[in-house]
């Protein structure tokens, strides 16, 4: 018991070094994940048997599952329901097609049976976030046109329909037919949406309403939420993912105490469930059955990402008018990983009758992805000129913060005001501040206690900055040419009644604006609720 303890916090301490590191080795941390998982397993150094796909099935489903609510919880939707639309035709529309166009080469050129070719093509039909994003905010990589909150949008909600049609695909394969894949189709999506958008008003209820929830359990009670929501969608035969992933984008946008105390934990439990999804892959894989399997898995990587990823991303994308560099690069964005890893195991744990080896098939198109596609993403992204560096990726999350944690305030003294020829130490300055500079004329002085004020100085103190409570919302919002807002007048604009635009920041300028004031490109927006 001791020594299996050991080796699991041992893992965990490599997997945390690789993150620290991965920058170094110029690969993605999640690919030196796999490799430590191939070093532990039967055919590394540890040699550590493991090939219990039942059991790697379950803890896969459960690690998936926090995953899926915090791609939705930390989506920032005022940023990303710009590109909504594109978003969700590229999670659906775009699945099918790419799973599709995969399963007819993989049919004509690999030889695949029809029901296995379908297969392949939804187990590996989505992509990942955590890899994307991974590398992006590592990277520090904003990118233009919206397509960080497109890729973000896309790539946490398409699992759900993954998941859907490699579910009909076990059928197919298993029973040589379909089982009412009318019916499958319809009870997951509408119970996985019944289910995901009545728990997340549920929670939200509980957390503004009540007092049920005692203080310091808010992460326990958010973790019960989501398992509560997991079952109850499975007992439903509804789509979970689905489920749960809309369940975390509506509490992740409302207005519910201590998230600021959510985000770090999920953010948390989400890295250590990559760590062990990315870990499980290397640890049941066997190094020697992959030269059996490397010519279809390359040739299925090719198809994948050289042929129906661009042509499902394509032709949704250029309909928009989207530039063809931003089509080029959410192509090459298309990273597979965790969510295709589980729904192998699902594959491989249930049996279902196929002639090829699934699994590493899978796991050489994860690793071939991760490592060719992941580590020249950033390239891509600035050879299509398609990196925003005026702006940071990480807000387009809500688990961003801005890093000051104090702002400055121009203070004029008028003539007849309190303050006029009076000594710096003798006046009430607001609590926390601090006289940092007099403008007086064109001299600038750094004040003491005993300088004195006069008529027609400005004053420049440091104030803290403001800290919303649980139940105020103080935003800001950057303004791109997709906007709905940009060039428009505030008085335009389809405000809420507990909506105002407090101030407009235009380069150096700070606006107070009134009902006139036009919003630009390039303008941050500051809202209160």
């Amino acid at each position: 018991m001791g020594i299996g303890i050991i080796i699991v916090a041992t893992v965990i301490f490599l997997c945390i070094l690789a993150d620290k590191f991965s920058g170094k080795f110029g690969m993605p941390a999640l690919l030196l994940f796999m490799f430590i998982g191939m070093l532990f397993g039967s055919d590394g150094i540890l040699k550590i048997p493991f090939d219990d796909f039942k059991a790697a099935e379950r803890i896969c489903s459960f690690a998936l599952l926090f995953i899926m609510f915090y791609g939705g919880f930390n989506t920032k939707w005022k940023l990303a329901k710009s590109v909504a639309v594109k978003s969700i035709l590229l999670s659906t529309a775009g699945v099918a097609v790419t799973a599709g166009i995969t399963a007819v080469l993989c049919h004509l050129f690999l030889h695949f049976s029809i029901a296995e070719s379908f297969l392949v093509g939804a187990v590996l039909s989505s992509t990942d976030a955590a890899s994307v994003f991974s590398i992006l905010r590592k990277k520090k990589l904003n990118l233009k046109d919206g397509t960080a909150s497109l890729l973000e949008i896309e790539s946490g909600s398409n699992d759900p329909v993954s998941y859907m049609l490699t579910s009909i695909g076990i059928g197919l394969v298993g029973s040589g037919g379909s089982e009412n894949v009318a019916l499958q189709i319809f009870t997951q999506v509408v119970f996985g949406i019944l289910v995901g958008v009545g728990f997340a008003f549920l929670v939200i209820w509980i957390l503004t309403k009540t007092s049920v929830i005692a203080e310091g359990l808010d992460t326990i009670f958010m973790i019960s939420a989501v398992l509560f929501c997991f079952g109850i969608a499975d007992m439903l035969n509804g789509n979970v993912y689905l489920s749960v992933y809309l369940m975390g984008i509506i509490i992740g946008n409302s207005k519910i105490k201590n998230k600021n105390i959510l985000v770090p934990f999920f953010d948390g439990i989400t890295s250590l469930a990559q760590i062990l999804l990315f870990f499980l892959l290397g640890l049941l894989a066997f190094p020697h059955k992959i030269p059996s399997v490397i010519v279809p898995s390359i040739a299925i990587v090719i198809f994948l990402t050289l042929i129906a990823r661009p042509v499902a991303v394509f032709g949704i994308l250029l309909p928009f008018r989207c530039s063809v560099r931003q089509c080029l690069l959410v192509s090459w964005a298309g990273l597979r990983g965790a969510a295709s890893i589980v729904f192998a195991i699902m594959v491989v744990a249930g049996k279902a009758d196929i002639s090829y080896d699934l699994y590493h098939i899978v796991f050489l198109a994860a690793l071939f992805s991760v490592a060719i596609q992941g580590t020249l993403l950033p390239f891509v992204a600035k050879k299509t000129g398609m990196v925003d560096e005026s702006d940071d990726v990480r807000k387009t999350f809500n688990d961003y913060q801005e890093e000051s944690a104090i702002t400055m305030m121009r203070m004029y003294i008028p003539k007849g005001h309190n303050w006029e020829n009076r000594k710096v130490k003798d006046v009430s300055m607001p609590t926390g501040s601090l006289a940092l500079m007099i403008k007086r004329g064109e001299e600038t002085m750094i004040p003491k206690g005993d300088t004195q004020i006069l008529a027609g100085d400005n004053i420049i103190l440091s104030v803290p900055a403001y800290e919303p409570s649980d139940n105020e919302d103080l935003e800001e919002i950057v303004i791109d040419k997709e906007h709905e807002w940009c060039n428009k007048p505030i008085e335009a604009l389809e405000l809420s009644d507990d909506e105002l635009i407090a101030m407009i920041i235009r380069g150096e300028e700070n606006l107070i604006p009134d009902g006139k004031t036009m919003i630009y490109e390039g303008d941050i927006v500051v809202t209160y609720r």
